[in-house]
């Protein structure tokens, strides 16, 4: 999976989102401020295709209406404001379309300036997005690929908003927990990742292992211009590259793991590998 699965293009011209403190709103009236954030809030260098493209198959998703917009266009949103949630959907419909037996996961786990009717209307755009490719809510550990593929079913959508309980598509948010570590050091990191392995519910939801490095006011002080990626990411993806190689996937393993840039050292590719322990102990029990 992905941090920040959409943050890859913000508008720098944009209002700076409601997911701001007001002494951030403030400040961003100067140009720069918002050059700098600009550069602590991009997580992902690569489009939904191109990371579709390379392996990521959960999408981390906050969405915000515009402030001073009339109608209910909802965009993703990290600071600052990204592209229309609707643009999103199709460009992910489309890999979909080409490729029927690959599955996603979007989770839609913050929501911004949003009112029902907000809501109502973004539910409506993933419907209209993928239609009979939605699954509906089951008990997660039915939901295999070849479920899916019976089914002709490939997105499974998480949303964190009381509305879910109206719509069978729509999986509630408990049902994908993604415990955060919010620190900046590595060692730390790796330990809550630890525990909370640990901690996994064994029966009834998925589970995300967010491997990533969250900066304080003084780390984006201190490194101002540097941004996210020289000053925590690139330093420490190598340590948290070798947590991800020792895993095992499976009941009290990991289930998701998502990074900040996943293209770097390539993440997908380490992931995807750990597919292979769960057919090895397939064949030996066999």
């Amino acid at each position: 999976g992905s941090h920040d699965s959409f943050s890859y293009w913000v508008d720098e011209k944009s209002p700076v989102g409601p997911d701001q403190a007001t002494a951030i709103k403030r400040l961003a009236r100067i140009s720069l401020v918002k050059k700098i954030m600009k550069k602590w809030s991009v997580t992902q260098n690569l489009t939904f295709k191109e990371q579709l493209e390379v392996g990521i198959r959960y999408f981390d998703l906050r969405v915000s209406s515009k402030p001073g917009e009339t109608g209910q266009e909802t965009y993703f949103i990290h600071g600052l404001f990204g592209i229309k949630v609707w643009d999103g959907l199709k460009e992910i419909n489309t890999f979909l379309e080409q490729h029927p037996k690959e599955v996603v996961f979007l989770d839609f786990n913050h929501f911004y300036a949003m009112d029902d009717s907000h809501h109502y209307f973004l539910i409506d755009r993933i419907l209209s997005a993928f239609g009979s490719r939605l699954c509906s809510v089951e008990c997660v550990e039915h939901v295999t690929l070849q479920y899916m593929w019976e089914k002709k079913h490939q997105v499974l959508v998480f949303y964190h908003y009381p509305l879910h309980e109206e719509y069978p598509f729509l999986w509630p948010g408990s049902k994908m927990p993604a415990p955060w570590a919010n620190t900046t050091n590595v060692h730390k990191l790796l330990q809550f990742l630890e525990t909370t392995r640990e901690e996994r519910s064994r029966y009834g939801t998925f589970h995300v292992s967010q491997a990533i490095l969250t900066p304080r006011v003084k780390t984006i002080a201190r490194h101002l211009v540097r941004g996210l990626k020289n000053t925590l990411v690139h330093r420490n993806l190598p340590l948290i590259l070798n947590w991800v190689k020792a895993q095992k996937p499976g009941v009290m393993g990991v289930n998701i793991i998502t990074s900040d840039f996943v293209e770097l050292v390539d993440f997908p590719a380490a992931v995807i590998a750990l597919n292979d322990l769960l057919l090895e102990e397939d064949e030996s029990a066999a």
